[in-house]
């Protein structure tokens, strides 16, 4: 079994992610910390050095590497599944989840951090909603869609397990 948890920076990937490994008992791989480890930087760090595209290429890199993990959860980062590639070694064996909140949920969220490039920008707000709509159809190509807005994480964990259950019972059912 293999999830992986997708969605727009903010959403909750990480925490959920942990939490829904240690649920599960399961080893959880986060693609940003993966990244920064490879990379001997954070994130800011590499796209102020090697800009987007450079930070998007170690990104191909380590999905690419890890596309063929079994038994884990897996949190990408927020523009992971706008590359056919990566959403093709994504998809390969999991169940993907995208996480999604409200904008206006995801700044307040975010608002006292400062880590995010892609929100450098004095209208943080309105950079949310355009990347949100950018994204939309990439987000939509997930198996499971949860909003956490107003969501508490164990509720999120416990709907992301439902969902486990019903498609191995379902696959189970299928082979009869």
């Amino acid at each position: 079994m293999k999830i992986v948890l997708s969605g727009f920076m903010g959403t909750g990937k990480s925490v959920v992610g942990r939490r829904l490994a240690e649920r599960l008992e399961l080893p959880f791989i986060d693609l940003d910390d993966a990244i920064e480890a490879e990379a001997g930087m954070v994130i800011s760090e590499i796209f102020a050095s090697e800009g987007e595209p450079g930070f998007r290429r170690r990104e191909r890199e380590i999905i690419a590497s890890i596309a063929n993990r079994d038994n884990c959860v897996i949190a990408t980062g927020g523009g992971a599944m706008l590359d056919p590639e990566n959403l093709r070694h994504l998809k390969t064996g999991a169940v993907l989840v995208c996480l999604t909140a409200e904008p206006a949920v995801i700044l307040q969220r975010l608002t006292n951090d400062a880590s995010r490039p892609l929100l450098h920008t004095p209208d943080r707000f309105d950079r949310i909603r355009r990347l949100l709509e950018q994204r939309g159809d990439a987000y939509a190509r997930a198996d499971l869609s949860i909003d956490t807005s107003g969501a508490d994480i164990g509720e999120i964990v416990e709907r992301i397990v439902s969902h486990l259950h019903l498609e191995t019972v379902g696959s189970k059912d299928n082979r009869r």
